[in-house]
């Protein structure tokens, strides 16, 4: 008896392990094919781009991202926490779903406000003319508009690990993206052109979106005042350090815009595209593990487990693409051409800053599936104490100290957030002894 019950204890392992390869071979191999795409996509826009206009296209980029996160403030987390309560129900996640999108739709509104004159002044300090810095900024607002939706479409499809069709609609995403960018870059290399070039697809996508999330939450709900305000208290703690990480998260690029010079940006830019590649990892926790994490019982040793298993993943993946970038920097830089060669210092604080990020921003998605938001005043009281520090004690005029500067940022950040993991957990009751 015993020995059977082991064999269907094995069996039963053997089955979630090869679910769990199969998942990840197909999630991997298919981000794999999107993000590669958008990187042979970024390549071409750094090449057809004079080193000018792919310094607006950089500042723009950067704020659209920007833009997203304050528009986000925390809902999108609140919908993924809310929704891992009720994911089984149809009727329920399509009223969290629909929750989320009428508050984003709010917080939108603010966010477009607030940054296109910021996005304006800047390319203007930086050298565009009125028109084209009006050009730019007009174009910007499809893609943020695409934004406002896409995340919450993906939360059902996420929760219910329904990613062959995501998957899809990302590639054919892509696809629209390069045909219409490189495309129309050719004939008119303009930075306004190639940002209508990324909103278009992006806006079409989301049409398709909203059908795919409709097989898994009802798209006939209307938004709940009581889900709201259940959103709105994750909203609530987590709104300050979403506006600090909105301008942290692009921390190199806001400080040369003001302490550096075009070029710098360009380069940083094109540096950027590179490390790209992490976004398969990221899409790929995103997607596979941190829905999975929301779903886990309050049981402390499984939540540590899985954490650490999370942890020790993302570090391996760090180590192996720093190491390649420390080997082969100038195969590396080719991609980008002849005028990024002598990047080989840059490339290499931009890959391990791009780390950290990756592993702060995935640890940040992991805790906040929980609804483990760290107090704003401790959290930002430390973050900021230690910026001021640095931005007085270096010359950020050289692109050097910014990246190191990005480094230490997101290494605070990470272990800010390593510690209060340990301290959610500590907190948690013990397990019954029956």
């Amino acid at each position: 008896m015993k020995s059977l019950t082991s064999d269907v204890v094995a069996d039963n392992k053997f089955a979630k392990w090869q679910q769990w390869t199969k998942l990840i071979a197909v999630t991997f191999s298919a981000q794999a094919i999107i993000q590669l795409l958008g990187l042979v996509t970024g390549i071409l826009i750094v090449r057809l781009l004079p080193t000018t206009e792919y310094a607006f296209y950089t500042l723009a980029n950067t704020m659209l991202g920007t833009m997203t996160v304050l528009a986000d403030g925390g809902i999108s987390s609140g919908v993924m926490a809310q929704g891992g309560k009720v994911w089984q129900d149809r009727q329920k996640l399509g009223t969290v779903i629909a929750s989320g999108l009428k508050l984003r739709k709010i917080f939108g509104m603010f966010s477009l406000l607030i940054s296109l004159p910021i996005l304006f002044y800047l390319l203007i300090r930086n050298g565009a003319s009125p028109i084209a810095s009006g050009l730019i900024v007009l174009a910007i607002i499809p893609s943020f508009f695409a934004a406002l939706s896409d995340t919450l479409l993906e939360t059902a499809s996420k929760l219910h690990q329904g990613i062959n069709k995501l998957q899809k609609n990302q590639l054919s995403a892509g696809l629209g993206r390069f045909v219409l960018m490189v495309g129309s870059l050719l004939v008119f290399p303009f930075t306004y052109i190639a940002i209508l070039g990324n909103g278009i697809p992006r806006m079409w996508a989301n049409i398709r979106l909203r059908k795919i999330s409709a097989e898994y939450a009802d798209p006939e709900q209307k938004s709940d005042p009581a889900v709201e305000k259940e959103i709105l208290a994750i909203v609530k703690r987590s709104l300050p350090g979403a506006i600090y990480f909105c301008v942290s998260g692009q921390i190199t690029i806001w400080l040369i815009s003001v302490f550096g010079n075009t070029q710098s940006i360009a380069h940083v830019g094109a540096l950027s595209r590179l490390t790209t590649v992490l976004t398969v990892f990221t899409t790929l926790f995103s997607t596979l593990v941190v829905p999975r994490f929301a779903r886990l019982p309050e049981k402390k040793n499984l939540l540590v487990q899985r954490f650490i298993q999370i942890e020790a993943a993302l570090f391996a993946i760090s180590f192996i693409i720093i190491a390649i970038v420390m080997l082969f920097p100038s195969q590396v830089l080719w991609i980008l051409g002849k005028g990024y060669s002598n990047l080989n210092k840059e490339i290499l604080l931009l890959t391990i800053s791009s780390c950290l990020t990756m592993l702060a921003g995935v640890t940040y998605s992991v805790l906040v599936s929980r609804g483990w938001i760290i107090k704003p005043v401790i959290n930002l009281s430390v973050n900021i104490l230690f910026q001021v520090i640095l931005v007085v004690t270096m010359d950020l005029s050289k692109t050097t100290n910014v990246l190191m500067f990005s480094i230490v940022d997101f290494l605070l950040a990470f272990v800010i957030l390593i510690i209060y993991f340990i301290y959610r957990v500590s907190r948690l009751p013990k397990p019954t002894v029956s």
